[in-house]
């Protein structure tokens, strides 16, 4: 599969509700007529839907449970491992009761934890987190690539009429290239992990959500992001924050973003903050992209490339403010297809 053409709206994946069925009114309300709607991810509802816990229920043979210092990898299953697929099941069970509702999308996207955020904050047993170790890397890499394929067999079990798009998020990749991660001590960091190891990574993630049949997309909120090694991945899309000028130092992001465009990837640009009291008016940010999109010299019909989103998710933005961002994002991407 491949992403649809653009533009169109969605959302990074985190929203303020603590009920799956109330959370899909808002996603499909907002994105099920024209856009690409998102599983809605959750993480004020209790142990187990945050980003780590959710991302973790997703790994093959990797068991995890809860500690007072974070998540840790043991020996077999527990309590706090099964809350956290309860949760998941809970929220396939709310999309089958949509899939009715979700003819009209253009498809359907799903988040998973990527490998080096698990790696960054998943303890091993005795010692520092899995990044640290080299074999705990590949198995962590190597786990998530097979629990992807799950994943998206469950969502399409529920939902078999509607195109999948996975949605690789790394929040944590800069520091783990950087080595800015703290040791346990506190004391120091960790070591940085190369570059290569980290594209080689993701792209076996990416590449087994296309063998899935899945479109795949890789997010990154973080300042900084290496645009260029992800878009070594082999995504069909990026999903970046990117800003609304391309004066000064937003010129160089731009350059990267735009030179991916030019070559065919997808961008997912982050243009809506989540934590603003205000969303803008659709006609408004619609004409801020549009200006953006010829000051760095991208072709208008480049734009079938192009879907908007926000900069992050809204796990902290007060529910009916999250109504409103999505109705911006939506309307918005219609009137840039619309012309």
């Amino acid at each position: 599969m491949t992403l649809p053409a653009g533009p169109w709206a969605t959302g990074v994946g985190s929203l303020p509700h603590s009920r799956p069925d109330e959370a899909l009114d808002v996603v499909v309300g907002e994105l099920g007529d024209g856009h690409v709607p998102f599983v809605p991810e959750l993480p004020g509802r209790g142990v187990g839907s945050d980003v780590i816990g959710r991302g973790a229920a997703f790994l093959v043979d990797l068991p995890v449970d809860l500690q007072p210092a974070g998540w840790r990898l043991v020996d077999r299953p527990g309590a706090d491992l099964r809350r956290a697929r309860s949760w998941w099941r809970q929220d396939l069970d709310a999309l089958g009761d949509r899939g009715p509702e979700l003819t009209g999308a253009r498809a359907l996207k799903v988040g998973v934890t990527g490998p080096w955020t698990l790696a960054a904050a998943l303890q091993r047993q005795r010692g520092e987190v899995a990044v640290s170790d080299p074999g705990a890397r590949r198995d962590l890499v190597d786990s998530l690539a097979e629990g992807v394929g799950l994943v998206l067999a469950d969502v399409r079990r529920a939902v078999p009429e509607v195109p999948l798009v996975l949605q690789v998020d790394e929040p944590s990749v800069v520091p783990v290239l950087l080595g800015r991660l703290p040791t346990a001590s506190g004391y120091g960091t960790l070591r940085a992990v190369e570059g290569p190891e980290v594209r080689d990574g993701l792209r076996r993630v990416v590449d087994a959500g296309h063998t899935a049949g899945a479109a795949v997309v890789v997010h990154c909120c973080a300042a900084g992001a290496p645009v260029r090694l992800l878009g070594e991945t082999r995504a069909d899309g990026l999903s970046l924050p990117v800003p609304l000028s391309a004066a000064g130092a937003a010129g160089a992001v731009w350059e990267h973003v735009a030179g991916l465009v030019e070559a065919g990837t997808m961008l997912l640009a982050g243009v809506l903050d989540p934590t603003a009291d205000v969303a803008p008016e659709p006609d408004a940010l619609a004409r801020d992209v549009q200006r953006v999109w010829s000051d760095v010299g991208l072709a208008a019909d480049a734009q079938a490339r192009l879907a908007l989103t926000s900069t992050c998710g809204a796990a902290g933005t007060a529910p009916a403010a999250a109504v409103r961002q999505l109705r911006a994002l939506a309307g918005a991407a219609t009137r840039l297809a619309t012309g």
